[in-house]
């Protein structure tokens, strides 16, 4: 992430669980900011209970963004985010407010950080059989086709977490007949990179499993089969780019009858807990050393000078708060406690 320069934006991640909604309301409301959703499916329309999207209380308590932009039917890429996320940030710092964004999905952070180039188009279907080919090799055989078809980018991809990358290094070269490294250079973003304070929350696996069942636990008691059967019966299907998350599929195996709700439940926990571990390794490896490491076991009132204290000092000024935002304070109407789990 480049260093120079005041930075542009603030960013709380975290795995899924870790308690970035709560820990983002309280930061946003001591300097002034408005939230930018970063997770790929709150940008899905009537996706709310599954992906604890922000209430409508939180909402009107801080102006957020990023949220319901699509239907579940629809597709919402990295690079349409990039796009959004920045005029977003432009407006917001406008305003004379500070952009915060919040979630975990990481490509969407690193599209803003590291522009991604404009990739060719590729015919779907190939590329999802050639991806899933490629999937099942171990990682010293991607190597030796990387080194045969795109010898640049062995030395750049060969790291800890460079194997989704190398993935689809070999993709477009094998789909398109040209390296990838040859498509950067000839189309690139045209966009720059944007200048960040990121804070990563973090939680002890064993502590953040806990939250996570719990999590779906609240999600059941909170009318989350409704809320699959009432996208289902709208028309769309498991098989839809909203619809293919953690939970939803699960959970409209049940409603079609093939497992028990209790058997959805156990496969959602299990299902989310995977997803975490994900989120951890991309973090740790891809989060560069300026990132900021916030304990989440700690109370969120602490959590939040940590984040509040590393903006103020990367950012060369005190951000005082817009007026009328109160300083910090848990969510009116949510109970103590409430901020581990989202």
């Amino acid at each position: 992430m480049p260093r120079a320069g005041r930075p542009e934006f603030l960013a709380i991640v975290g795995c899924t669980g870790a308690g970035k909604t709560a820990l983002s309301l309280r930061v946003a409301r001591r300097i002034g900011a408005e939230i930018i959703s970063m997770d790929s499916r709150q940008v899905y329309r009537g996706m709310d209970i599954g992906t604890a999207k922000a209430t409508h209380h939180e909402r009107a308590l801080v102006p957020h963004h990023g949220l319901d932009l699509r239907d579940p039917g629809q597709r919402y890429s990295a690079g349409e985010f990039g796009r959004d996320a920045r005029r977003w940030i432009r407006d917001i710092r406008a305003r004379g407010r500070v952009p915060l964004l919040v979630g975990g999905t990481g490509f969407f952070l690193r599209v803003l950080t590291d522009p991604i180039f404009r990739e060719p188009p590729l015919d779907g279907a190939r590329r999802a059989r050639l991806e899933r080919a490629l999937g099942a090799l171990p990682r010293a055989e991607l190597e030796r086709w990387m080194r045969v078809l795109d010898p640049e980018r062995v030395a750049a991809l060969s790291g800890p977490g460079g194997y989704q990358r190398m993935i689809r290094t070999v993709t477009v070269t094998l789909l398109t007949g040209r390296k990838l490294s040859w498509w950067h250079v000839r189309h690139p973003t045209g966009a720059d990179p944007l200048r960040g304070v990121v804070c990563r929350l973090r939680v002890p696996r064993g502590a953040l499993g806990e939250r996570i069942d719990r999590r779906v636990r609240a999600m059941v008691e909170a009318g989350f089969r409704d809320e699959v059967a009432g996208l289902l019966a709208a028309g769309y299907s498991p098989g839809d780019p909203g619809m293919d998350g953690v939970g939803y599929r699960e959970m409209a195996e049940h409603l079609a009858g093939r497992i028990t709700r209790e058997e959805a439940v156990e496969r959602t926990r299990r299902a989310t807990r995977r997803y975490a571990k994900r989120q951890r390794t991309w973090f740790r490896h891809q989060l560069g050393p300026d990132a900021v490491v916030v304990d989440g076991t700690v109370p969120p009132a602490a959590q939040a000078e940590v984040v509040v204290g590393a903006w103020r000092a990367r950012a060369g000024r005190v951000e005082e708060a817009a007026p009328g935002v109160a300083g910090p304070a848990r969510t009116a109407g949510e109970p103590a406690g409430a901020e581990a789990a989202r």
